[in-house]
Formats: C-alpha cells, sequence, structure tokens
C-alpha cells in the first residue's frame, strides 16, 4: 500500500501539539487593521489552537502528524 500525502499548505500553515491539538495563527490580521479595535489586535497575537471540528478536518490533510 502507497503511503499518504501530506497537503503541502497544510504542513506550513500548522502544527500539532504534543496533546494532539492543532496550533495555527491567528486569523483576520493580513490587511485592513486600521478598521480593527485595539481589543482584536491585542487578542489576536500568536498563535490559537483550533476548535475540534476545525481540528478533524486539518488532521485528515497531515496523516503522519504526531
Amino acid at each position: 500500500m502507497p503511503k499518504m500525502k501530506t497537503k503541502s499548505g497544510a504542513k506550513k500553515r500548522f502544527k500539532v501539539t504534543a496533546s494532539g491539538k492543532i496550533k495555527a495563527a491567528q486569523a483576520g490580521k493580513r490587511h485592513g487593521m486600521i478598521k480593527r479595535t485595539r481589543k482584536f489586535i491585542r487578542n489576536a497575537r500568536g498563535t490559537t489552537v483550533l476548535c475540534a471540528a476545525d481540528a478533524k478536518i486539518v488532521k485528515k490533510y497531515m496523516p503522519y502528524a504526531r
């Protein structure tokens, strides 16, 4: 049986934590920051952990991520 391929876009955007959760960059920070509130910008720093529904989709893209 051949190996499954990892989606190359997913391996660049997501990391798997030791407990198996999916870590990703915060959304909504590419442009249009003037119209965003200061609170939004502050809270959207760094990375976030995806919700269970989104994590389930991403895990299909990365079959060998541990």
